[in-house]
């Protein structure tokens, strides 16, 4: 029996809307687990310390696709629940369209100055090569990496939080898939790695881009905008939580990567890199959680429910 917004929710209604969304965050942290365990059996100490030592800078800089879409989702839902259908699709799009703008010019910037970053942050010789070639891959598709974001909630928005879930689960089998061939059969290394997390998060973004733009059984669909500045900013004061949340457990595994490196070296880095994969899968648990509560808030908060 399909769940929706407008439903009253018992505790076991609740967790089962939510369900996907805990899963879908769960294998979204997956991907970092992915390629340090192919990097770190297939490529070595050194690779697979680069890939923990840059990864932290790579996740704060895509956490404006956590904020926009957790905090947009909650604003478009108030919509849908006010009655406002065509509304909340004119803020649907701006948030997406907003997302795209914003990763292309971080992607941009982020080509152009991720070695001197990653040389300020530590990193030295081999290791910063690594850092630098793995990052600058995916710089290409952090795009469609916020896009995925972005989408993890507006799904949930839209009442599909099970289409949202496939998305996910695909996207970390393509990954899986490609590290295993890219690394372990064709022996391309760290880019190997990069190269399949880049596939995998190509396709969470793109694909439900195509789902949107075309006409489709959900409330929502990508369509003509305005910039709306107010909307924006609401949008991002709703979700500047997620972002500060994301933004300092970034920067807290960056101040101990930093400083594992002047104390342990490159082993410290790698052991640290273990810890922080367990505690990303935990963390994913929560905000999956909230991720799938929000819009039924906000839809019920502009519902006269």
């Amino acid at each position: 029996m399909k769940i929706q917004l407008s439903d009253h929710f018992s505790y076991k209604k609740l967790l089962r809307f939510t369900l996907p969304s805990i899963v879908m965050m769960i294998f979204t942290s997956i991907y970092g687990v992915v390629d340090g365990l192919f990097v770190s059996n297939f490529v070595g100490k050194t690779a697979f310390a680069a890939v923990n030592f840059i990864m932290p800078l790579l996740m704060m800089l895509s956490t404006i696709g956590f904020m926009i879409g957790v905090g947009g989702s909650a604003l478009v839902a108030k919509t849908l629940g006010e009655g406002d259908n065509e509304r909340a699709n004119k803020y649907f799009s701006l948030l997406v369209y907003s997302v795209i703008a914003a990763g292309i010019v971080i992607s941009i910037l982020g080509e152009i100055f991720i070695e001197p970053i990653a040389y300020s942050l530590g990193a030295r010789g081999e290791m910063l090569n690594n850092c630098v070639l793995y990052s600058r891959i995916l710089f290409i598709s952090l795009t469609m990496f916020m896009l995925q974001n972005v989408f993890q909630s507006l799904f949930v928005t839209a009442e599909k939080p099970k289409i949202g879930l496939a998305v996910t689960v695909t996207a970390g089998c393509i990954n899986i898939v490609m590290d295993f061939l890219l690394i372990g059969v064709f022996n391309f290394g760290i880019a190997g790695a990069a190269i399949a997390t880049a596939m995998s998060e190509t396709f969470g973004g793109l694909f439900p881009i195509i789902y949107f733009s075309r006409k489709n059984k959900s409330h929502l669909k990508l369509g003509k905008t305005r910039f709306m500045g107010k909307v924006l900013l609401k949008a991002c004061t709703n979700g500047s939580s997620e972002l500060m949340t994301n933004i300092s457990m970034s920067l807290v595994n960056m101040l101990y990567n930093i400083q594992l490196m002047n104390l342990a070296g490159e082993n410290g880095v790698a052991a640290y890199g273990v810890i922080m994969y367990v505690n990303f899968i935990f963390i994913a648990i929560f905000l999956g959680y909230s991720i799938g509560s929000a819009p039924i808030i906000g839809y019920n908060y502009g519902s006269p429910n």
